[in-house]
């Protein structure tokens, strides 16, 4: 890397960094909840403050084997090692070293990546397992994929045509400062051009849009359900795609919104409150009985399962280092069971979508071809790949059928 000028650097905004990593390998918390926490923390920080800790933490989580690799040793969490690392990571980026105390005897030069040597896993900082999963998977194509895969997520909104239109909420937009472009390949989808906290906008309080990515956007879509039917979604978590699905019926019919985490409904019915969706009634999935009650009643099922995550890795970094291969047949496990328990719910002639947030093949092809092997009642009608290659958009896989 180009030598740059020296960026000023403030010794309590790189502790915070420091602090987050530590928490994030040492306790294998999730960084997003760990930055989150800090941040709410630290209420002296202003804007930047909270950028910088963030956007390094999240570089550094990115970039953990390879830092590590310049380092020359294994991952060590002592305080002394963070802060070399830090440096490490600093002189990576392209700047020379403060004049700080902690530095003393390293090199306050920019370096250059000496990297032709090291192995592929180590130049895109990815574990070994998941390298070869990525090359078996994609082949030729997995370099630049992993590249892609280490690049932050656009901040992206999906308006909420239940309160009003796209270009609507776009002039909306402006008006409290976001600069905001359409998706091509999002109807309802806008770009945030400079990442904000949309949060606090008046408009999003009353409503207008959720955050939520491109590809995820496909999701609620591909089922084709219409207003009027009845619709489950199986695994709904907090909701981002129950309330895609409200707007898409109009309001008309029902969406049954299950869930075995109880407070994640919590969360949606708030959600759904803002967002006007008058259409959706919550379960939490406390016994069998929940899905035996739902037996052959819906028109339109969604099951988006839980994954590896492999597919959003732009988005949570950190999974690459909490994932562990010995994980993934558990996973699939999961994934299979769900298929079979609740594709029950499904009436004759209804169709269900099957949605991963991950690239690898046992957890989407694989386990829609396996369930209908199992199941011939079911035809599989088409599966589609969203890549994380495409503007806006994490990994995603669906897969729709019929049961016949």
């Amino acid at each position: 890397m180009s030598e740059r000028p020296v960026a000023h650097l403030h010794r309590n905004l790189v502790a915070g960094v420091l602090e987050a990593l530590s928490l994030s390998f040492g306790q294998d918390q999730y960084a997003d909840k760990v930055i989150e926490r800090l941040l709410r923390s630290n209420k002296s920080w202003g804007s930047r403050d909270r950028a910088f800790v963030a956007e390094h933490t999240y570089t550094m989580v990115r970039y953990w084997r390879l830092l590590w690799a310049l380092e020359g040793r294994e991952p060590d969490l002592s305080r002394k090692s963070l802060w070399r690392l830090f440096a490490s990571y600093w002189r990576w980026k392209g700047h020379a070293l403060p004049d700080w105390e902690v530095f003393n005897g390293l090199d306050p030069r920019p370096i250059e990546l000496i990297e032709e040597q090291w192995p592929p896993a180590i130049r895109a900082s990815f574990p070994d397992w998941l390298w070869i999963r990525g090359e078996d998977a994609f082949g030729e194509r997995w370099p630049s994929l992993a590249q892609v895969l280490n690049t932050p997520a656009p901040l992206v909104l999906r308006v909420n045509t239940l309160k009003c239109k796209l270009e609507q909420a776009r002039e909306r937009l402006a008006t409290e400062g976001v600069v905001s472009e359409p998706m091509p390949d999002q109807p309802d989808g806008l770009r945030i051009e400079e990442r904000s906290n949309v949060f606090r906008l008046e408009s999003f309080k009353d409503g207008w849009f959720e955050v939520q990515d491109g590809g995820s956007q496909r999701i609620a879509p591909y089922l084709r359900a219409e207003p009027g039917m009845r619709v489950v979604d199986a695994c709904a978590g907090a909701g981002g795609k129950s309330l895609h699905l409200a707007a898409l019926l109009e309001n008309k019919g029902q969406i049954v919104s299950l869930d075995i985490e109880a407070w994640k409904l919590e969360e949606l019915r708030k959600r759904a409150r803002r967002a006007g969706a008058d259409n959706i009634e919550v379960r939490p999935i406390d016994s069998a009985k929940t899905i035996k009650r739902l037996e052959n009643s819906a028109d339109r099922l969604l099951l988006d399962v839980p994954c590896s995550g492999t597919g959003v890795l732009k988005r949570n970094p950190d999974t690459k280092w909490k994932l562990r291969e010995d994980m993934l047949g558990r996973i699939v496990e999961t994934q299979t069971e769900l298929l079979d328990r609740y594709s029950t719910m499904l009436k004759k002639g209804g169709e269900m979508v099957y949605a991963t947030c991950s690239i690898l093949p046992e957890e989407n092809e694989a386990a829609v071809e396996g369930f209908a092997l199992r199941n011939p009642e079911f035809r599989l009608l088409e599966m589609e790949r969203v890549e994380p290659n495409n503007a806006g958009s994490d990994g995603f896989f669906m897969a729709r059928l019929q049961r016949l």
